[in-house]
């Protein structure tokens, strides 16, 4: 199943608001940080451990 990297980070985003209540800033950073990463060096090492 493909998701837009986009969808996924809404859908996180909305959940980890709604579950846990962190503040704001929180998840601008985790949501930022993990776009970031996405699109890095890093990506095929993530893409290997995600699927």
């Amino acid at each position: 199943m493909d998701v837009p990297l986009w969808l996924a980070l809404i859908v996180v985003g909305w959940l980890g608001i709604k579950l846990f209540r962190p503040p704001a800033w929180l998840v601008v950073v985790l949501l930022l940080g993990g776009y970031l990463l996405a699109d890095s060096l890093l990506a095929p090492v993530i893409d290997t451990a995600v699927k």
